[in-house]
């Protein structure tokens, strides 16, 4: 078991397929998340399971 969501869990969660809409939903929601190197929102597991998990300080963006 993956200590993050799949891309396809994250679609799902988010109901967007777009990284950039996926980030603002996962923002609304309030859910702790990373941002990858190539600019995709990655949710630890635990985020959803309803274990404690630490929001990173500041998360990078890529330049647009």
């Amino acid at each position: 078991m993956s200590a993050f969501l799949t891309m396809d869990d994250v679609a799902e969660l988010t109901g967007r397929r777009v990284k950039t809409k996926q980030i603002e939903v996962l923002k609304k929601m309030g859910l702790p998340f990373f941002i990858n190197a190539t600019g995709k929102p990655v949710v630890p597991v635990a985020a959803i399971e309803g274990k404690k998990t630490e929001q990173p300080k500041k998360t990078w963006e890529p330049k647009k």
